[in-house]
């Protein structure tokens, strides 16, 4: 078997899924690939949007477009670096999670997607589907699910 190359990990900012940047992290320090660390969001709209500019003012462009991605790749890359990752990538992706995060697998060349395992056990999880479950049936390659709850 073959290092990875690449590996991307997911990250929506909770805690969770930065347990998984970590992991991520430390596997592609380990094999010395580049960590692609990519974030899927969708853009508020309408009501949603007026709300949100109302309420914070001169503070609304942090929920506007892709700027609520952005922080949370920042934070991930902090986070990425602190475990030893140096060659790093930033994604954000416009879109559902699932559909997004298996676009940036396919158009970036990845080898393996690291998520967390949240969702695979709740009840929601199970009749809904949850992301790591989605993203290890619909990514044609390798996907490490870890431990991150």
């Amino acid at each position: 078997m073959t290092a990875y190359r690449t590996v991307m990990v997911g990250t929506d900012g909770s805690e969770s899924s930065l347990a998984a940047v970590e992991a991520a992290a430390r596997l592609a320090a380990a094999c010395e690939a580049e960590l692609v660390i990519a974030c899927a969001y969708l853009p508020m709209r309408g009501p949603e949007l007026d709300l949100a500019r109302d309420q914070l003012g001169a503070e609304a462009y942090q929920v506007v477009g892709s700027a609520p991605a952005e922080s949370t790749l920042r934070t991930a890359g902090d986070r990425a670096r602190a475990q030893g990752a140096v060659n790093m990538r930033a994604v954000a992706v416009q879109g559902e999670p699932v559909p997004a995060l298996v676009q940036v697998a396919r158009e970036s060349a990845v080898d393996l997607v690291v998520v967390g395992n949240r969702g695979l056990r709740s009840l929601a999880g199970r009749i809904l589907g949850s992301v790591p479950a989605d993203i290890a049936r619909k990514a044609d390659l390798d996907v490490l699910i870890v431990h991150t709850t």
